[in-house]
């Protein structure tokens, strides 16, 4: 019996410590999981954090503190006593970008080493977030596709394919003859395309006040010693801006142009005297280093773009899309923003498949190429973003849905990488999206 309750009491000893011990490891385990897990959520408080602070100060990459990071915060239980810590690191955006990354290490103090890491960007999203945007009506054909995002503040009607949303911030309109309706009422967005599940009427109205760029500051920016590029009046007819693929820019005044009777969307008849008929000596430009161009004057361009830069033009001034103009590569790397204080235009002879890298802004006038009777060409590439004050159109079609001029098929591709990453100078939202959200061990 002697043996049994000394055995017994050895044996009950040694289950009562593993059981003991067991429980012990498993609280431990239990109070590193949470401490982990509040790690993490005091972490999540600092992108939050500076999120907030970035709502109210936009600009501002460092803290409030004008001086360089990391930034500590303590953070306070809902008693108001401080249980633990978020370091952050912030990193402003690239030139040509918008978009800002937050990183935020969050710990107890209970357990400093039990470190949580986060990291966010955010960015302001760009205009050139649309494959097309239009202050206007808008008429898509049946041979059109469209790849991006599509928005009218007028109605439009849809006879291409698209695989986005397309949006009016109409609920009906009165479609006009231009468009083949004989003046007609007809919903916000109609026709024959789709799919029919992306449309959506009515919307909010795009603020087109908002769209349209400050020039000045353009100009300004074009005007810096050894930073910008400026062109004065010409003196003749404008200036030919062609791209080469080493990073230059030769620059000739045109001196005399070629004319063509045409028709704009209003129905008036005209010569349209844009298509280049001669030029003078080259001259030759490094792309600007701040990226801004400014031409006090009527400009064609053409060529391939190696870099960023954006083109802007004086008052009652277009640009010209004088033939292909492509970039070096469609990486986000080589970026051409087009803004035409009047209009962008296509000219009378233009190549028979033209292609074209840029988005392009029609302050005041519409992206578009003139009605020019007989004259048809076969396809436009366009890989960038449109954005139009006015009417809109590559192609004139009869009331019977055939091209009578201008383009036959058209493809319009938005370039992904211009929603937080525009040209220079292009309009920006004025709130904070978040792009991405992800841990870092």
């Amino acid at each position: 019996m002697l043996f049994a309750l000394i055995f017994g009491f050895i044996s009950f000893s040694l289950i009562t410590f593993g059981v003991s011990g067991y429980a012990i490891s498993e609280n431990r385990a239990s109070v590193r999981k949470h401490n982990r897990e509040m790690a993490f959520q005091i972490a999540e408080a600092g992108i939050n954090y500076y999120r907030w602070h970035l709502a109210h100060s936009k600009t501002d990459f460092q803290d409030g503190t004008g001086q360089p990071g990391p930034y500590a915060h303590e953070y306070k239980d809902k008693d108001g006593n401080v249980i633990g810590r978020f370091s952050l690191v912030i990193t402003p955006p690239p030139v040509g970008s918008t978009v800002v990354i937050i990183e935020s290490t969050g710990w107890l103090d209970s357990q400093p080493e039990s470190q949580r890491k986060l990291k966010a960007r955010v960015g302001f999203p760009s205009l050139t977030d649309y494959a097309f945007l239009s202050d206007e009506d808008i008429w898509m054909g049946d041979e059109e596709v469209v790849h991006g995002k599509m928005h009218a503040n007028g109605g439009i009607r849809f006879d291409g394919v698209s695989d986005a949303p397309v949006t009016s911030a109409t609920s009906s309109y009165i479609c006009k003859e231009h468009h083949g309706c004989g003046n007609q009422e007809k919903p916000g967005i109609w026709g024959q395309g789709g799919p029919q599940e992306y449309w959506k009427f009515p919307v909010p109205a795009k603020d087109f006040d908002g769209v349209t760029v400050k020039l000045a500051e353009i100009k300004e920016g074009a005007q810096i010693e050894g930073q910008g590029l400026y062109f004065p009046s010409s003196g003749k007819q404008g200036w030919r801006l062609e791209f080469l693929n080493d990073g230059a820019i030769k620059a000739r005044k045109v001196t005399a142009t070629d004319c063509y009777k045409g028709q704009d969307t209003d129905g008036k008849k005209f010569w349209s005297c844009i298509d280049i008929k001669t030029t003078g000596v080259a001259t030759t430009h490094s792309m600007p280093a701040n990226g801004f161009i400014f031409v006090e004057d009527i400009v064609w361009v053409d060529g391939v773009v190696n870099g960023r830069a954006t083109i802007g033009t004086a008052v009652d001034k277009s640009i010209i899309i004088n033939g292909n103009i492509t970039y070096l590569a469609k990486d986000g790397n080589h970026v051409l923003g087009l803004i035409g204080e009047q209009n962008i235009l296509v000219p009378h002879n233009s190549p028979d498949d033209l292609e074209i890298n840029a988005a392009v802004l029609a302050q005041k006038g519409a992206a578009k190429r003139y009605y020019y009777s007989g004259d048809t060409k076969d396809n436009l590439n366009i890989y960038g973003s449109i954005i139009s004050a006015g009417v809109w159109t590559w192609s004139w079609v009869s009331g019977g849905g055939s091209v009578v001029s201008g383009y036959r098929n058209t493809v319009s591709t938005y370039d992904v990488n211009l929603t937080y990453g525009p040209p220079p100078g292009f309009p920006v939202g004025s709130e904070y999206n978040l792009i991405s959200w992800e841990e870092v061990e």
